[in-house]
């Protein structure tokens, strides 16, 4: 199913101010994999991220979302294959009512109403919130917001769901009740996070960033418990692991 597909080829992204934040970064992530992107503050997650629908171009190298190279032409129909749930789901929720929200994305598809209603029920119900659909966002709880924005992103019905940092400023509950969606959900993820837990749980494959550079690529569990590689990237072992190592 080359339509799942993410591959990076040698990406390079330098910022105007010359600022090298990802380096020479060779990623292949294929249908139905949960993928964790873990580093320090500064060594490329939410950039990496980014690069996957487009809203950053790489300076060099090759970007494939399926059967599509990411450019500047391409990037509209690649948003249609991978939806993006940005950190703050403030930024993703904008319309008076959260069903709004969620039908804004198949609605500019050209869906008919019926079919946007189907989108929504069913994205809403994925979520858990779907009584919550006549309310405006700007009056639901932190975890709520984001899984409404998680909801936003799914009714597009995309190939790969990206995350940057989903757990942030949630409480436990809702930071459970995320991560049950989250394991529940079938397509390919990539979640970026620090939140290494988090990452234990939902993702098989972990991907260590260091400075814009991939250090450790492999097994979850494996990467998380060695707490040399974490620690010489500036890591801890997940809370769940202190006790055991």
């Amino acid at each position: 199913m080359s339509h799942h597909i993410v591959k990076f080829e040698n990406v390079v992204y330098q910022y105007p101010d010359g600022t090298e934040a990802l380096k020479c970064i060779s990623i292949l992530i294929t249908h139905g994999e949960s993928v964790g992107i873990v580093g320090a503050n500064g060594s490329g997650k939410t950039t990496l991220l980014m690069h996957l629908n487009g809203y950053l171009l790489p300076t060099s190298g090759i970007i494939n979302i399926g059967d599509l190279i990411l450019t500047k032409k391409t990037r509209t129909d690649i948003r249609k294959k991978v939806g993006l749930v940005f950190q703050n789901p403030d930024d993703q929720l904008f319309m008076p009512t959260v069903y709004e929200d969620v039908a804004f994305g198949p609605v500019n598809m050209g869906l008919d109403d019926i079919n946007v209603e189907e989108r929504v029920k069913k994205a809403l119900n994925m979520v858990g919130c779907y009584d919550l659909k006549d309310k405006p966002p700007h009056h639901l709880s932190g975890g709520q917001k984001r899984a409404v924005a998680i909801a936003t992103v799914i009714a597009m019905n995309p190939d790969v769901l990206a995350m940057d940092e989903p757990s942030s400023n949630l409480d436990p509950k809702s930071r459970r009740y995320l991560i049950n969606i989250l394991k529940d959900f079938e397509h390919t993820k990539i979640i970026a996070s620090h939140d290494l837990d988090l990452i234990l749980e939902v993702c098989k494959r972990c991907i260590v960033l260091n400075k814009g550079k991939i250090v450790a690529d492999g097994n979850t569990e494996k990467i998380l418990k060695d707490k040399k590689l974490l620690e010489e990237n500036n890591l801890e072992l997940p809370l769940s692991l202190q006790k055991i190592i």
